[in-house]
C-alpha cells in the first residue's frame, strides 16, 4: 500500500521543525548575551555600550548620554557584530553622511548646510581663480566646487592640476584616504571632524613640524585597541596648520616659522638641517605673529560663521571674512563688519579686554597710536600693510605636466594620465611688498606666477603659458612695533619695483632691477619681483580686478619722502604737519 503523499509531506515538515527548534537552542546556548539592556541616561536602548565600554568624550558628546548609532550610526538594537556594525560610518563628520549624524534634529541641524557651502568646503575661490588664470573660464567668480567635481568627474587642464595637486585641502577629503601620504597631511579633511576632533589624552598630536608618529614597538602593538578621539569645540592651531602650511602659508606663518629653500641651511654638525615640515620641506624659525606669542588661538579672533560660514557660497576669502585688525583695536571695539557682536569680547574696569576661548585668559585691547596709525598721509594704510614685517614669497611656479606618465587624481583616488611636477625659481621674506587694493594699500606676494610646460606622449614639449599674478594677503606676521618710515619709502621692493636701484637724475626718477626674467617658450618674461614699472606701468596682473600696484603719481610722492628721512626721521617733524609734495627744500638740493 502506497504512503499517502500528506503524510510524507507532514514528516518532512516535522523533521524540518525540529532541526530549526534544535538550531535555535543552539543559537541561544552559544550566543553571548550582555547579562542586562545597554540604556543612556536618556532612556535608549543602546547595546552598543554593552561591548564599548570604555569611550571617553567630552560631556556633550559621553557616550553614555548620547549613545554610538546617533553618531555613528549601525543597529543599536543589535547584539551580534556583525549586524551592528552594519551600515556604520567611522566618521559622522563626512561630509556624505553629515545629514544623518551631526546634523540631525536634536544636535547640529543648521551646521551642515553652511558648512557645505563654506569655502574650506567648496574651494570655490581656488577653482574659478585657477580657470580664470588659465583661460579656461571669463570670470574667476565662477560657481564651480569640490562636491562638483566628486559627482561629474569633469575635468579640464587646469582641473587636472587642482585634483593632483591642490585637492587635499578641502573638507569633503576623506580622513586617511591616502596611505603614503605623511600621517599629518592624510590625516587632513573629513568634514567636521577635520577641525572638530583631535588625538585622545596620552596619544602624540602630529603637528606640522613634528609629523611622524610613533614607532611602534613589541609584536602586541598591532593589537592595540584604537582609543575613540575626542570630540572638541576648543579647536588648536595644529588643526588649522593641517592646510594653512601652502600657498599663503598663513598657518606656519603665525607660528613664526618659514619655508625656506631647500639646501637644508644652515647645517647641523655636516648634516642638513632637522628643521623640516612634510613634504621634504625646510623651514627657518623668525617672528611670530605678536599674537601667537601671547597665546592666542586662531578662534580667538575668527568667528564661527566665517570659518564654518554661514550658509552662502561666497566666491571669495575676503566675501566670507567677518574681521579685521579694527574688530579689536578701536575705540568701539567688538562688531563685526556684518554687523555681529563678538562672544568673546567684554568690558572689565572701564578697558575693553578679548577673552581666549581655549585659555580663558584676558587681553587688554588697546586702540591704534593716533600719532603714527591716524597720521594724515597713512589713511589709505592697511595695519597690516605696516605691522606685518615679513611674508611668505613664493617666486616663478615652475609647472610641467608630462603625459608619459600617470598621477594620483586626488579627488578619484585613482591614477590617471599625467604626471605634475612643480618647483619655483625662489623663495624670500623680507620688504612685503605692496599695492592698492580699491582704495586701501594692502601687502601682495606672488600668487601665482605660473610658467607651464606641457610634454606630449613622445617627451616633447607641445605647448605652454606664463601667467604672473601678485595676490592680496593678510599675512599673519603681526609685529608689535611697525615697520620703519624708510623701509616703504625708500625699498624699490616695497614699492613694487622689485629689488633694484632706484635713483633720481636730472629731475627723474630711474629704477634698475636686479631680476631680468626668464627665458620660456613664450619668450623672456618679466622679472619675478617686478609688479610695476618706475613709470606705473602694471606688468603683472592683479589677483582681484580692483588690486594694482602703485601708480606713476604714487610712486613719486612716496619716494620723495624717501628723500627728507635722512633728516626728517619721525612722524611729529615739523616738515611733515603740512606736508607738499611740490615745495623744494631749503636745504637740500634734489637731482
Amino acid at each position: 500500500m502506497k504512503t499517502p503523499f500528506k503524510f510524507i509531506a507532514a514528516l518532512v515538515i516535522a523533521a524540518l521543525l525540529f532541526l530549526f527548534i534544535i538550531y535555535l537552542f543552539y543559537r541561544e546556548d552559544t550566543t553571548k548575551r550582555p547579562q542586562q539592556l545597554a540604556v543612556t541616561t536618556a532612556g535608549y536602548v543602546e547595546m552598543c555600550l554593552s561591548c564599548h565600554k570604555d569611550e571617553k568624550l567630552d560631556t556633550a558628546h559621553d557616550a553614555l548620554v548620547v549613545g554610538c548609532s546617533p553618531c555613528h550610526l549601525g543597529d543599536a538594537l543589535a547584539i551580534d557584530k556583525k549586524k551592528a556594525h552594519a551600515g556604520m560610518v567611522l566618521n559622522p563628520g563626512d561630509l556624505r553622511v553629515v545629514e544623518k549624524t551631526c546634523g540631525v534634529e536634536g544636535c547640529h541641524p543648521a551646521d551642515p548646510h553652511k558648512v557645505k557651502n563654506s569655502l574650506m568646503a567648496t574651494n570655490r575661490g581656488i577653482l574659478s581663480t585657477l580657470l580664470y588664470y588659465w583661460g579656461e573660464r571669463d570670470s574667476q567668480d565662477e560657481n564651480i566646487t569640490v562636491e562638483q567635481l566628486l559627482e561629474s568627474g569633469e575635468t579640464s587642464l587646469a582641473l587636472d592640476y587642482f585634483r593632483k595637486l591642490c585637492a587635499t585641502c578641502h573638507l569633503w577629503k576623506q580622513k586617511n584616504d591616502m596611505p603614503d601620504a605623511p600621517a599629518f597631511f592624510n590625516a587632513k579633511g573629513g568634514g567636521c571632524s577635520a577641525c572638530h576632533s583631535v588625538p585622545p589624552p596620552g596619544e602624540k598630536r602630529l603637528t606640522v613640524t613634528s609629523f611622524n608618529p610613533p614607532t611602534t614597538q613589541g609584536k602586541n602593538d598591532t593589537k592595540k585597541t584604537k582609543i575613540h578621539p575626542l570630540v572638541i569645540k576648543q579647536i588648536p592651531e595644529e588643526n588649522c596648520i593641517r592646510c594653512h602650511n601652502r600657498s599663503g602659508r598663513i598657518g606656519i606663518s603665525y607660528t613664526g616659522i618659514f619655508e625656506s629653500e631647500g639646501y637644508g641651511t644652515p647645517y647641523e654638525k655636516g648634516h642638513l638641517s632637522s628643521n623640516r615640515l612634510p613634504g621634504g620641506r625646510f623651514y627657518l624659525k623668525i617672528a611670530e605673529d605678536i599674537h601667537h606669542k601671547k597665546e592666542m588661538a586662531c578662534i580667538d579672533c575668527h568667528t564661527r560663521d566665517e570659518i564654518m560660514g554661514d550658509g552662502t557660497s561666497y566666491a571669495h576669502y575676503e566675501e566670507q571674512l567677518e574681521i579685521s585688525c579694527e574688530f579689536c583695536h578701536s575705540d568701539k571695539p567688538g562688531t563685526t563688519r556684518k554687523g555681529k557682536k563678538l562672544t568673546n569680547l567684554k568690558k572689565e574696569q572701564g578697558r575693553f579686554v578679548l577673552i581666549g576661548r581655549n585659555n580663558e585668559k584676558h587681553y587688554p585691547l588697546s586702540p591704534p597710536k593716533k600719532e603714527s596709525c591716524g597720521y594724515p598721509g597713512h589713511k589709505r594704510l592697511t595695519c597690516e600693510s605696516c605691522h606685518s614685517t615679513w611674508v611668505p614669497q613664493c617666486y616663478g611656479c615652475h609647472v610641467k605636466r608630462d603625459k608619459r606618465e600617470t598621477d594620483l587624481d586626488k579627488l578619484t583616488l585613482k591614477q590617471t594620465p599625467g604626471w605634475w611636477e612643480e618647483g619655483r625659481s625662489y623663495i624670500r621674506y623680507e620688504k612685503p611688498m605692496l599695492a592698492v587694493w580699491e582704495d586701501e594699500v594692502v601687502i601682495v606676494t606672488p600668487g601665482c606666477q605660473d610658467v607651464v610646460t606641457l610634454i606630449d606622449e613622445k617627451g616633447k614639449v607641445e605647448a605652454g603659458f606664463d601667467r604672473f599674478t601678485m595676490a592680496a594677503i593678510n599675512p599673519h606676521t603681526t609685529q608689535e612695533k611697525g615697520r620703519d618710515c624708510a623701509d616703504c619709502h625708500s625699498s624699490p621692493k616695497t614699492l613694487g619695483l622689485g629689488e633694484g636701484t632706484v635713483l633720481k637724475k636730472d629731475g627723474k626718477w630711474k629704477f634698475v632691477p636686479v631680476d631680468q626674467g626668464v627665458e620660456t617658450g613664450e619668450g623672456r618674461t618679466v622679472g619675478f619681483d617686478n609688479f610695476v614699472t618706475i613709470d606705473g606701468k602694471a606688468l603683472q596682473h592683479g589677483s582681484r580686478k580692483n588690486l594694482r600696484p602703485f601708480n606713476g603719481e604714487e610712486l613719486r610722492r612716496i619716494l620723495r619722502v624717501g628723500l627728507c628721512l635722512q633728516c626728517h626721521k619721525t612722524y611729529n617733524d615739523p616738515a611733515y604737519r603740512e606736508y607738499d609734495p611740490q615745495r623744494p627744500c631749503p636745504v637740500y638740493k634734489e637731482p
